[in-house]
């Protein structure tokens, strides 16, 4: 066996203007259990996308984009779903970024030999495979953008930035959606940026330029994304998993409140998940809990207990095809943080 006969089934990614889930999320409406609350959560974004002025921040932990739902988030941007994403290094770097390299995950199995794995140089996720080798080519290219820039402290948001800006030359694969959102001035935040294939370049490019590299940071990360949540009149979350994106997301009212400002709660909150609460969390608290830290609203709030892959598509085509999307109007947050102050004159 050689290492092309496991890396021979790539991933597709579900299209979701293939099909209109529409009549399927309406039979679930007067359904039970996981079913009635996959149509609530879709109910509950059909208010987000029709209130103008809310900004819709998606929250992502996980590995439904190397699962086949990449396109999915990508498409959800194109069509003005998304306003802002909080996420994994792991699903902007080592999945999207990567495959905008014009590299593939690959089905697999996990019942596999992973000592067979190691010796090919395949990494695993449950049942989809990496080439490790085409992993650490992502690596390099993070260091080689890294290498571009002035040394520094940045935010994730302003590297990933840096990142869409070479794809604009460079992507062998077309709407990535680190591209996508560089061209729509959709911002991404990874607040455990290092968390992933990009700290992996990151550490390179700081061994090889001491004293002249730049470095990511989490706080700016924050205070940039609280800016949003206190100039935006109202926010809905979208949470596919929990985790830091969730929690750093749930918490910048917090921080608006400790900088003075006087801002509402997240108003509307979707979480897909398959963790539940007998650790004392839900891959960060419930959406109610979060309520009594003033977080979150529990007036148009759903948890959906369900592996994503299975309920998303659902969600995004029923929203596609209902088309309320074609009203908002762009929001276009990354202008507001790329901003120069203007100097003062004393």
């Amino acid at each position: 066996m050689e290492k092309k006969d496991i890396l021979k089934d790539p991933v597709k990614h579900i299209d979701i203007k293939s099909f209109d889930a529409t009549p399927v999320i309406n039979s679930m409406r007067d359904m039970s259990f996981t079913s009635r609350d996959t149509a609530s959560a879709a109910d509950i974004y059909t208010r987000m996308l029709k209130e103008d002025d809310c900004s819709v921040i998606l929250t992502l932990a996980g590995s439904t984009s190397a699962g086949g739902c990449m396109q999915v988030y990508t498409d959800m941007v194109k069509s003005n779903m998304i306003d802002v994403i909080v996420a994994t290094g792991a699903s902007i770097v080592d999945m999207d970024f990567f495959e905008a390299l014009g590299f593939r995950h690959y089905k697999g199995s996990p019942d596999a030999d992973d000592k067979m794995l190691r010796e090919f140089y395949i990494d695993r996720i449950y049942d989809t495979y990496i080439d490790e080798e085409e992993l650490q080519i992502c690596d390099h290219t993070i260091k080689e953008i890294a290498n571009g820039m002035e040394p520094g402290a940045y935010s994730s948001r302003e590297f990933i930035r840096e990142m869409g800006k070479y794809l604009v030359g460079n992507a062998k694969k077309k709407d990535s959606l680190v591209q996508v959102c560089y061209e729509k001035n959709v911002p991404i935040f990874c607040p455990a940026f290092t968390d992933s294939s990009a700290g992996f370049g990151l550490v390179k490019h700081q061994w090889d330029n001491p004293g002249k590299s730049i470095a990511i940071d989490s706080v700016k990360d924050f205070l940039e994304l609280t800016k949003i949540k206190m100039a935006a009149p109202s926010t809905g979350l979208f949470m596919i998993g929990g985790g830091v994106p969730k929690n750093f997301t749930q918490d910048t009212v917090i921080c608006a409140e400790i900088l003075g400002k006087d801002v509402e709660m997240h108003k509307y909150a979707i979480q897909i998940t398959v963790a539940d609460a007998r650790d004392g969390a839900c891959s960060s608290s419930t959406l109610k809990e979060a309520s009594s830290w003033g977080k979150v609203d529990t007036v148009y709030e759903q948890m959906v207990y369900a592996e994503a892959t299975s309920v998303l598509p659902l969600i995004a085509s029923y929203l596609y095809h209902k088309g309320d999307w074609r009203a908002r109007t762009s929001k276009e947050w990354s202008k507001l943080l790329d901003k120069v102050p203007e100097t003062r004159h004393g």
